[in-house]
């Protein structure tokens, strides 16, 4: 089962099955030994190698360079996360392995044949620990490179979940555009007004103009995290692959092509146009109707606004790790300011 809302909603969280209530925004990523990681892949997948530790919000990740063969992707997950929201994301791996020949990461099994084991904290608790492929390249550093092929792709990718579904493919998410209206109550957390009323004006124009048009849309499991650090490029700034289906989620497939071009409105002369050839890729794939494409400014805001306000909202209950929290937030303010400069 889905966890149920907490009883005792975290500071400032607005009201009991909020997604602002989950308690593992706050949560640190698990305590774990590399011996006693070492030795349960030993156990459990045949592996040796040695582990290099991994960024990650929730899961403790690591890159496993084994003694032969390939890179692998070891995750151990957080103690307190649903294990069924852990096998959405499994589950949708071996879909895709099947659905698709885009670059992603692949489970490994077990030499028990199964797709994850049991791994013991430090502090007495359970957690599931996984091997996944590991997929090489890194950040792109150039957003707007072949935004088109980067539409098509996501269509790609979209076309390949259309048929998958999961009971756990409806949790609430944070970063769900349709959350937005939930987070109002953050905007007192941004002390610049002028910033703050870019994010007040964005969720006024998401609640008026998009909000309605997202209920009525039939919705499928989409990643709804396209950004630069999950679309990975080679040293020569390729595609790569596509990584991280930590928030995966049933949504109108337009909030996945909102979420991606959130992220590709550049400064200059010319400010829409990656997001103008992401569109037309992936109208090249999938259809998008005129209509739903005129919404997409807003709908960009709009992720740009959740960006502002939780990362205030974080920042503002961890201090000390203010900075590396508050690191995007140069460019979701001036993608804000641009989309209001356009109209």
């Amino acid at each position: 089962m889905l966890r149920a809302a907490s009883d005792s909603p975290l500071p400032d969280s607005p009201l009991p099955g909020s997604p602002l209530n989950d308690p593992l925004i706050f949560a640190p990523p698990p305590l774990v030994r590399p011996d006693a990681l070492a030795e349960a892949l030993l156990a459990g997948w045949g592996l040796r190698g040695s582990l290099t530790p991994l960024g990650g919000e929730r899961d403790r990740n690591f890159r496993l360079t084994p003694d032969q063969g390939e890179a692998l992707l070891v995750k151990v997950s957080h103690p307190d996360e649903e294990a069924a929201v852990t096998d959405f994301q499994t589950r949708l791996l071996l879909h895709l392995e099947a659905a698709t020949d885009l670059p992603l990461p692949r489970v490994v099994r077990s030499l028990a044949g199964g797709t994850e084991c049991r791994h013991r904290l430090d502090d007495g608790r359970d957690s599931l620990l996984r091997v996944l492929t590991f997929v090489p390249g890194g950040p792109r550093e150039d957003r707007t490179a072949d935004a088109f092929g980067f539409g098509m792709r996501a269509a790609k990718l979209n076309a390949a979940l259309a048929g998958f579904a999961h009971p756990a493919d409806g949790r609430r998410l944070l970063w769900d555009i349709r959350e937005a209206p939930e987070l109002r109550h953050l905007l007192d957390k941004v002390a610049d007004p002028a910033l703050r009323a870019l994010a007040a004006a964005a969720l006024d124009a998401f609640q008026d103009k998009a909000a309605p048009l997202l209920a009525a849309l039939p919705g499928q499991v989409i990643h709804n995290d396209l950004n630069p650090h999950n679309v990975l490029a080679d040293e020569q700034g390729r595609f790569a692959g596509i990584i991280d289906f930590g928030d995966a989620v049933r949504a109108p497939i337009l909030q996945e092509v909102a979420t991606a071009c959130s992220y590709l409105v550049m400064p200059g002369p010319q400010p829409m146009k990656a997001v103008e050839e992401f569109v037309a890729g992936y109208a090249s794939v999938h259809s998008l109707p005129a209509a739903h494409v005129a919404l997409l400014p807003v709908m960009m805001a709009t992720r740009m606004a959740l960006t502002v306000l939780i990362t205030h909202w974080r920042a503002g209950m961890q201090p000390e790790n203010a900075t590396y929290i508050l690191r995007n937030m140069p460019g979701a303010r001036a993608g804000l300011q641009t989309l209001a400069e356009l109209g």
